[in-house]
């Protein structure tokens, strides 16, 4: 929430088309979604979702100190005459309508960010790269969908030098809408992998999906592409027949403007060593993984592409900090000594969980700990989820993984594909798998915990952390 006013109601009256009741703040500090969270002086959008109407919540949220409530007007009569309240046809939409409003008084560069894998992290280094140089706004966790990119947008100050906004997408078409509110200068495709294969059949309709986002790109702005994904050259043409001029790519590839020369992977780092549009550039990186390294270059061209220091950029990187649920890590507190804990679970993808298992592989142990993969079912992967599966067998014992942990039906498929020696325990559901993960765990392991959303592998992430709190959380605890 911003300490400056952010609207005024009646710019969001004029913005949303919307009719003001009730006695009306002077400014609104922020805008929610979620009655729980509402902060003083945040405007309320009573949205209606597949589960839950916002409208059931809006006195909650008006006890909590929401400056106002965004209602439709079919629900106007369950509140009092005085509640303050802007009336819309269609809350959702009228969101959408004060994000074009804010999409409109922006004087940023602004960014936008897609792909397979790696939006969230490349959203978060771009954040605070950017934000050591000027007035920084990003979207919030993976606020990236119908409702995530509007509420980013509509949340973004006027004054800010820089916007950041991650797009993401299940189906075909949904990227459209999506960047034509937030009209990027810079569109940013981290990679295409085999994910939501479920939805789309190949690859390549991935590729065609992802590149809805150049549809949206100002005139005269640029698109960042992978050079080294087998989908540049069909990324490319969707660029040009978008009418992008410029393109410019990273990677090891020896044609990328941004190149990776040379990186030396670390437990907790890397240590890069780069060529960034002609500039040779050496710098650390405070995350593991060569995924994470390559995902830095394209930050590097980013954050220059939109006039910051490069020199700053690239030293900022040493100080960026992983997103929740994506590397994470914690201080296990065991009777036999301390644990490190990977917290991995937000979400999963045949590419990630590769990614994951290499950077687990370098994970530091004590002298008697092992590396363990706790692993949740790869979901929307189609036909081919079994096979997918299985075929993480490679990199788990490629990368030296002591012990895996398998959650859910589809990891049976890489459960039985594992060697005896490595099989550390296997459950349909996450709650089942728990209490076998605590047993196993001894001081001087690293433990790394991964599965798609709905494969909820959080509940061990969380139930680790209450059986094993650090010494940081035993003090907490204690105040």
């Amino acid at each position: 929430m911003s300490a400056q006013p952010l609207w005024t109601p009646e710019a969001m009256a004029a913005a949303m088309g919307a009719e003001a009741v009730g006695a009306l703040p002077t400014a609104v500090l922020g805008l929610s979604i979620d009655s729980r969270t509402v902060a003083p002086g945040e405007a309320y959008f009573a949205i209606r979702g597949d589960v839950h109407d916002g409208h059931d919540f809006v006195e909650a949220a008006l006890k909590a100190g929401a400056a106002l409530a965004v209602v439709a007007r079919d629900k106007r009569d369950h509140f009092t005459a005085d509640a303050p309240l802007l009336v819309v046809e269609d809350v959702l939409q009228g969101l959408v309508d004060l994000a074009k409003a804010s999409r409109a008084r922006l004087g940023a560069r602004v960014i936008a960010v897609t792909g397979s894998v790696g939006k969230t992290s490349t959203k978060e280094m771009l954040r605070q790269v950017l934000e050591q140089q000027g007035k920084t706004h990003a979207s919030v966790a993976s606020f990236n969908n119908h409702w995530g990119v509007p509420l980013s947008l509509a949340r973004c100050p006027a004054d800010a030098a820089y916007a950041v906004f991650e797009i993401g997408m299940n189906h075909a078409g949904e990227i459209t809408p999506l960047v034509g509110l937030a009209r990027p200068h810079i569109a940013i495709v981290t990679t295409v992998e085999p994910v939501h294969l479920e939805f789309f059949g190949s690859v390549e309709k991935i590729a065609d999906a992802k590149a809805e986002i150049f549809s949206g790109v100002e005139p005269g702005g640029t698109a960042v592409l992978n050079r080294d994904n087998d989908q540049f050259s069909r990324l490319k043409r969707h660029a040009a027949a978008a009418g992008i001029g410029r393109v410019v790519t990273f990677g090891a590839d020896e044609a990328a403007d941004a190149r990776l020369r040379d990186v030396a992977l670390h437990a907790t780092c890397s240590a890069v060593h780069a060529d960034i549009l002609d500039h040779d550039i050496t710098y650390k990186l405070a995350m593991p993984g060569r995924h994470m390294a390559l995902n830095s270059l394209a930050v590097l061209a980013a954050a220059a592409l939109a006039g910051a220091d490069l020199a700053r950029s690239a030293l900022a990187l040493s100080q960026v900090q992983a997103a929740a649920g994506r590397g994470v890590r914690k201080t296990l507190e065991l009777a036999q000594g301390e644990a490190t804990l990977i917290d991995e679970s937000y979400n999963a993808n045949p590419a990630s969980m590769a990614a994951a298992l290499n950077v687990l592989g370098r994970a530091a142990v004590g002298r008697r700990g092992r590396r363990i993969a706790v692993l949740g079912d790869m979901l929307e992967l189609g036909p081919k989820g079994a096979e997918l599966h299985r075929g993480l067998a490679e990199a788990v014992t490629g990368n030296g993984i002591d012990a895996v942990f398998c959650c859910g039906p589809l990891m049976r498929n890489l459960w039985d594909a594992l060697p005896s020696g490595r099989r550390g325990g296997y459950a349909e559901s996450s709650n089942l798998l728990e209490s076998q993960v605590a047993a196993a765990l001894r001081g001087g392991d690293a433990v790394m915990v991964k599965g798609s959303l709905g494969s909820k592998m959080k509940v061990i992430v969380s139930a680790l952390e209450k059986r094993f709190p650090d010494k940081a959380a035993h003090d907490d605890a204690a105040v």
